[in-house]
This record gives C-alpha cells, structure tokens and sequence, in this order.
C-alpha cells in the first residue's frame, strides 16, 4: 500500500528525529568521555606518583599489610555490591522512562538501603573480620595493632563509600560527567597532601596513612551530596521505605549477588590465598602490579562510563537496534584503547617500574604483565554485562556465570597446593574469564535476538587483527635495543604510532574512517584559521 505525500513526510520527520537523537547521543558519549580522559590522565598522573611515595614510605611489608587488611573489609563489598548495581541500573532506567515522581522514590528509597547495609556491614565486619584478621592471616606480630587500626579505618571508609553510592549513580545516569572530574581532581589532590603528610609524619605511618584516606572518604561523600542536592531534583533524601520498590530492587540485587561474590572471591579472595602461600611481600608484588592495571582499566572505565547509561536508556525506550551498535562499538574501542596503553606497559615492564618506584617488590613485573592479560579477557566482557543487566532479568544468566566464573578460585588453590607461582592465577583467571564471554554472547541472542555473527565480524576479527598487528613495529625495536630509558620513550611512541594505523586501517568501518577524517581536518582547519 502506497503512502501518501504526508505519510512520507511524517516518516521522513520520524527518520530526521531519529538521526538527530543518534548523533546527539553520540556527541554526548564523546564529550563525557574526553571529560573523563582528562580526569583520568590528571588523576593516573598524581595517583602513580603517590604510590610510589607510600610504598617507599611504609615499606614493602606495611604496604603489603595495607593491600591485604583492605581486602579483608572489600571481602564484605560483595553484599553491597549487588544494591549497588541495581541502584544504578533502576535510576538509569527510570531517567530513559521519563518517570520523575518514580525517580523520586527509588532514589530515597536507595539511600535508605544503603543506610541499614552499611550498619548492618559493620556488624559482621568487627565481628568475622577482626577474627579472621588477628586469627587467620600472615602478619607479622609486631605489626598486628597497626593491622588493626587499618581495618577499623577500612571499614568506616566502606561505609562511607556505600552511602554513596545512590548520590554517584545519578550522576553517572544523568550523564553529568564534568562533576566526576572536578571532584575526582579534588580527591586525589588531597590524597597526594595525604602523601606528603605521611612522610612528614613522626608516628605510626601505617596507622595515619588509613586514618587521612578515612577522612579523603568523608569529605568526598560531603562534596558528592551537596552537589546532587543543588543539581538534581530527585536527589533530596526523604525518611522512605517503599516495599514495592525495595523488592523489585532485592530480586535484582539478589541475583546479582552472585556474580558479585564470584568476582571477590576471584580477586580478594585470591588474594588472602597469596597472603597464606607467599606471605605480605607477594601481596604488595601484587597490590603494585593491581595499581598499574587499575590505572588502565580506569581509562577504558571512563569510556564505559559514558556508554553504559545510553545502553540502559536504547533497552528502557525499546530501541534494540541502537542498543547492539553501542555494544559492538563500545567492545571494540574499548579494546583499542587498551591497545594503546597496554602494549608499551606489556614490552616495557621492567623499565617502567625501575622509574616509577625505588624500591621494586619482588616479582612486580611478572604479576603486571599476567595481570594486563586478565583484565583484557575481563574488559571484553563488561559491555555484553551492561547490556545482559540493562534487562533486568539476570536470574538464569546469574546462575551459570557465577558456576563457570567461580572456578578461577579453586583451580588456583590447586595450582598453590601443587607448587605454582603465586602470579599463575592471572593466567587462570583470563581464560575463565574468556570463556565466559562467549557464555554471554549466547545470553544476549537468546534474551535479545542479538546477532552473534555480527558481532563476530564487526567485534572479534577487527580487534584480533589490530591486537596481533600493533604489537610487530615495537616488538622488533625491544628485540634489536638494549633496554634503556631511551628504548623505553621510543617504543612507546612507535606503539602508539603503531597501534593509531592498525585501528584506522583495520580496526574501523569505512564510516567510521570518514568521520575521523572529517575531524581531524576540522580540528586542522581551526588550529590554521587561529594562527593565520
């Protein structure tokens, strides 16, 4: 049936808008995400070099102690974890919906959650955590009272960060990025003071350094309240207790839960194991190379940041087809972006601990290179989560991950009791974890319809091309020069160069090359205007 002159003017409106609210989401994911970029090279920058100072500081035992008796009090995080995930999805849901007065309730609802599991955490925390502390774990006995005083200042700082948790998913569904920058500049400008007052310090450094982070924690929390209050209307917390909404959340939470206390007990829960194996000095081996990773991983997090609201917002408005391409594209520059920065860190590990620190632990380098293997296997993995979450319905799909994905923490303890290196887990850990994500590629077609083969030739033959062809130029100079300062600046710069024309040549579509062309000459064409 033919349409007539206003049905293909009323379609042609529908396909402007359409166009019109993709790219405006698209110039918004891009302008988030270089907001967070730029948060994240200011605070990688001051966050590295005050590690460096703590470690050199405390020492590499006290340091372990701090890295080992934090995870003692994260170990608990699992419970909040789960609320945590469904806090942020149901507010993102709700904001796509366009339903305020909804938006209202679930968020003083939330903070109300929040309210009773921090209490009811620090129950069970100076309950089962100081036994197994002063019970269970390796440290050494003249440093117990210090151990202790860490926990107690770990567990009110968990407490602090769970409370939250509703004012930071807000913001993060409201899409303001620009107030995770500025306060993240805040937070770690106080935290380098935190390293300067620890070296200056004459008493326990150990036991002030966890004291300041404790009260970094609660001005962090003061600032994050005061901000959503004057910003966003649905963040005025309200006395409220909406059974309704509580249970929707803890039938979501509740699922999540056990993915969630796998991941801990794959990380944390790793960790106590080196701790009993390999002693404090492994654990800050460890905790340094956890340091360098998160690093990372914080830049590749900045971009999901800004593509997981947007995910949760195509699925609540029914827009399935925006939805796979924000998944396809967000798996794929996520894994170009490690790209960049993995493969100078990877060739060059040595070199760069030896600047970065004075004093090295002991087996730094192989933990970081093993380490940067698993987090690839597991980032590849976070969009197709986002986008398995963004539904709702995670029971099924909770289940036979959590099964799969726990393995990592009994073939590690086999691989301990048999005499492994203790940075053996990482190589567990990633081909677990790349299992898993072709498990969640099935979940996705089955709950979704999403296309697999699609998913396959966009997604998994580019990255695998663009992986295997970056690494060849740098890899050559690390073979034929002796290791060196020098080396180090050069392969980073033809790994760079290197991996820029593998993802332009291989790594992108014919319209996405267009469109970085497009910008580069208009980003050119300013810059000679300017100056002209």
């Amino acid at each position: 049936m033919a349409l007539g002159l206003d049905g293909f003017k009323e379609t042609a409106t529908v396909q402007t808008l359409f166009m019109s609210d993709t790219q405006s989401n698209n110039r918004r994911i891009a302008k988030n995400t270089l907001l967070l970029y730029f948060r994240m090279l200011f605070t990688m920058a001051v966050s590295l070099y005050t590690s460096r100072v703590v470690l050199e500081t405390l020492g590499v035992d006290d340091y372990g102690i701090y890295n080992v008796v934090g995870g003692v009090v994260a170990m608990f995080s699992v419970l909040s974890g789960s609320l945590s995930s469904a806090i942020s999805r149901f507010i993102t849901f709700e904001l796509g919906r366009g339903d305020q007065n909804k938006l209202k309730v679930i968020f003083s609802t939330s903070v109300s959650i929040q309210i009773v599991l921090a209490l009811g955490i620090w129950v069970i925390a100076e309950i089962a955590g100081v036994w197994f502390l002063n019970s269970q774990m390796n440290i050494p006995q003249e440093r117990i009272v210090a151990a202790n005083w860490v926990l107690q200042c770990s567990i009110i700082t968990f407490m602090i960060n769970l409370i939250s948790v509703p004012y930071n998913a807000t913001i993060i569904a409201h899409e303001k990025m620009s107030a995770f920058a500025y306060i993240s500049i805040l937070e770690v400008s106080l935290k380098l003071i935190v390293a300067y007052l620890l070296y200056v310090s004459s008493y326990d450094k150990l036991v002030v350094y966890a004291i300041l982070l404790m009260l970094v924690a609660l001005l962090i929390r003061l600032v994050y309240g005061v901000y959503c209050k004057r910003h966003f209307e649905e963040a005025r917390y309200r006395i409220m207790w909406r059974k309704d909404i509580f249970k929707e959340m803890l039938g979501f939470a509740g699922w999540n839960f056990f993915g969630n206390a796998c991941y801990l007990v794959n990380t944390q829960g790793v960790n106590m194991l080196i701790n009993i194996y390999f002693g404090v000095a492994m654990n800050a081996a460890r905790g340094i190379a956890v340091q360098v990773d998160g690093a990372i991983l914080g830049f590749v997090g900045n971009f999901m940041t800004a593509v997981q609201p947007q995910i949760t917002k195509a699925y609540a408005s029914g827009d399935l087809s925006y939805m796979f391409k924000l998944v396809n594209k967000g798996t794929k520059f996520s894994f170009y972006i490690m790209c960049f920065l993995m493969i100078p860190v990877l060739l060059e590990t040595d070199t760069i601990l030896n600047i970065w620190l004075k004093n090295v632990p002991s087996d730094s380098a192989i933990f970081l290179r093993l380490v940067l293997f698993a987090s690839m296997a597991n980032a590849l993995g976070n969009v197709l989560y986002y986008a398995i979450i963004s539904t709702g319905d995670i029971k099924k799909y909770q289940l036979v991950v959590t099964s799969v994905g726990f393995l990592v923490f009994p073939l590690t303890w086999v691989a301990f009791v048999l005499g492994a290196h203790a940075a053996t887990t990482y190589i567990i850990f990633g081909i677990v974890y790349l299992f898993l994500n072709v498990i969640r590629l099935r979940f996705l077609k089955s709950m979704l319809g999403f296309p697999v083969m699609r998913y396959v030739k966009e997604v998994i033959l580019p990255v695998l091309i663009v992986g295997s062809a970056s690494v060849i130029m740098p890899l050559i100079l690390v073979y034929f020069i002796s290791p060196s300062i020098l080396r180090f600046i050069l392969v980073t710069i033809i790994s760079i160069m290197s991996t820029s024309c593998c993802v332009y040549l291989f790594g992108l579509t014919k319209g996405e090359r267009s469109m970085v062309v497009n910008k580069v000459n208009t980003v050119v064409f300013k810059i000679v205007r300017k100056w002209i």
